[in-house]
């Protein structure tokens, strides 16, 4: 064996010449798959630690906007927005107006007011005995069955307190009663009775759509 040959070669190879081959390891595949596969487990790592700060730091928000949106327009499907109520006008209202109490002269001021709000005034003067002195609220609306969603309450928003409102199915006509009871002093304020019209013909949100909208729906 030459002194040029490296060891362990048995005499297999003879080095010439001022060159000679270098003898490497040939590479491990399976180290480089495992290099490999471990950094891209890193970084699912950091991308899933970097989803989870943006949650945190937004409320959990961040992923779930449409998930949100999606179940917000479930909600307003299942609860649709209230519709705007057709009622009659107070000039298309003939209203008789009674007086039920002691007091004299409340049935033609009540009228009168009544009248410059826009309503037909029938009759005036005192209840009938099935009703004199016998109510004790506020006021009692009467009128034929057709007028419980019409013309009572437009009439009922001109008052305020306890109020009886009472369809009577035998009667005819379009004309309805007020008959003023004891605990009545005068009608509600213009403006006021504006108002209880309004929500009468606009009714508000129902408590579940105000809530999906609390909720940022």
């Amino acid at each position: 064996m030459s002194m040029l040959t490296p060891p362990g070669m048995g005499g297999q190879y003879r080095i010439t010449g001022d060159k000679y081959p270098r003898m490497r390891r040939p590479p491990r595949r399976g180290r480089l798959v495992f290099a490999v596969a471990a950094s891209v487990a890193v970084l699912g790592l950091i991308g899933w630690g970097a989803l989870q700060l943006i949650d945190v730091f937004t409320g959990g928000k961040g992923g779930t906007t449409a998930s949100a949106k999606a179940n917000c327009a479930k909600k307003a499907g299942a609860s649709p927005a209230p519709v705007a109520k057709s009622l009659p006008a107070p000039r298309q209202i003939t209203v008789n107006v009674l007086n039920a109490t002691p007091r004299s002269g409340l049935a033609k001021d009540t009228a009168d007011e009544l009248e410059k709000r826009g309503f037909h005034i029938g009759d005036v003067g005192n209840a009938t005995e099935e009703f004199d002195k016998k109510v004790k609220g506020v006021a009692l609306l009467l009128g034929p069955k057709a007028s419980t969603d019409t013309s009572l309450p437009v009439l009922g928003a001109q008052l305020t307190g306890a109020l009886e409102k009472r369809a009577q199915p035998a009667r005819t006509g379009t004309t309805v009663d007020l008959i003023l009871g004891d605990k009545f002093t005068s009608l509600a304020s213009k403006p006021d009775a504006d108002k209880a019209l309004a929500a009468l013909t606009h009714p508000a949100p129902s408590s579940s759509t105000d809530k999906a909208a609390g909720k940022g729906c």
